[in-house]
């Protein structure tokens, strides 16, 4: 019923995917979608990228929820409001993107006044586990939370843990699309090398250079792959005066 998730736009991809089961009649009004684990694996895309696309067929009519499970509410598919609530749910996750820039650079600033050797540590454990994970791209992505939960973890502020989870949980779509480039997660590695390297060392315009590429690279990844522009362009106070990213 379901397949693979090849394009790298997997939260549109997964939206059309269960709409059309619904329409050719595969998921029946009244039944019920595979469990959230197990649909995931069969389109190769992260959980909350799926929690995603099930949002925006539950607004639009088409799955109801039942006590512990989702199922089908309507066989019709309303193409002019799917597209409508897709394209809502991407405007949100650009501006979850500018969010990061005024919240994520300061955060890894913090960690590297208060980070401690325990801390330091942790991140170096996670980076040495990114490296091993290879092209498995659900490793990759754990990983890659786990990592920058981590450096807000290293300010010693629960407050930042959980504005900093929520972040990254509201850009779970743009990270996907990411994870899915030929070289990214050699890339993903290269960069939280340089972050920790900058936050061990408490240089914090390196910090905050580091974390500027980071962020710029999701950034030119989510306008080329998604075909949607920035909200704007970050104003100067929001970009890293350390140069010109490589």
């Amino acid at each position: 019923m379901f397949r693979p998730v090849r394009s790298r736009r997997s939260f549109e991809e997964a939206v059309a995917q269960i709409a059309e089961a619904v329409r050719a009649g595969d998921l029946p009004v009244g039944g019920r979608l595979p469990p959230e684990r197990q649909l995931a694996a069969e389109l190769e895309i992260s959980r909350p990228t799926l929690r995603e696309a099930v949002r925006v067929l539950r607004e639009a009519g088409v799955l109801g929820a039942g006590p512990g499970f989702v199922q089908v509410a309507s066989e019709r598919i309303p193409e002019g409001v799917l597209e409508q609530r897709s394209a809502m749910r991407l405007e949100e996750v650009a501006k979850v993107l500018e969010a990061r820039r005024l919240l994520e650079p300061r955060v890894a600033q913090l960690a590297g006044l208060y980070a401690s050797d325990e801390d330091l540590e942790q991140l170096a454990q996670i980076l040495e586990r990114q490296r091993q994970a290879g092209g498995n791209r659900e490793r990759v992505r754990a990983l890659d939370t786990r990592f920058h939960l981590a450096i807000a973890a290293a300010t010693q502020n629960q407050v930042v843990v959980e504005l900093t989870r929520s972040l990254l949980r509201q850009v779970e779509i743009a990270r996907d699309m990411a994870l899915r480039t030929p070289v990214e997660p050699e890339l993903v590695v290269e960069l939280h090398q340089r972050t920790l390297e900058a936050i061990r060392g408490g240089d914090q315009a390196g910090i905050e250079a580091a974390m500027d590429h980071h962020l710029a690279h999701l950034e030119r990844i989510w306008e080329r792959e998604s075909g949607r522009p920035r909200l704007r362009h970050p104003p100067d106070f929001l970009i890293s005066r350390a140069g010109p990213h490589p």
